[in-house]
């Protein structure tokens, strides 16, 4: 998701994790987390429900490695992305 080679935005954009299937049984399924990529690359995702918590990433890949289940949760961008100068 982030290029390290890439400008970051000037601003905090905000997204979402919706899952469609819940491989691990824990979290369900539809909107499980919200987050938000900070303009220096990193991620912090809060996520809902009966016990929720908030994780800091230092990459927003990283977070989708360990919470994508190879698609089974996508990322939706709830903010338009960065208008390019």
């Amino acid at each position: 998701m982030t290029d390290p080679a890439q400008p970051q935005p000037a601003s905090p954009r905000r997204f979402y994790l919706e899952r469609h299937t819940d491989v691990t049984g824990m979290s369900g399924t539809g909107r499980v987390a919200d987050g938000v990529l900070w303009p220096d690359g990193t991620a912090s995702v809060r996520w809902r429900g009966p016990r929720p918590s908030i994780v800091h990433w230092d990459r927003l890949d990283d977070a989708e490695t360990v919470h994508g289940h190879g698609g089974a949760t996508r990322i939706v961008w709830v903010d338009a992305p960065p208008r390019q100068p």
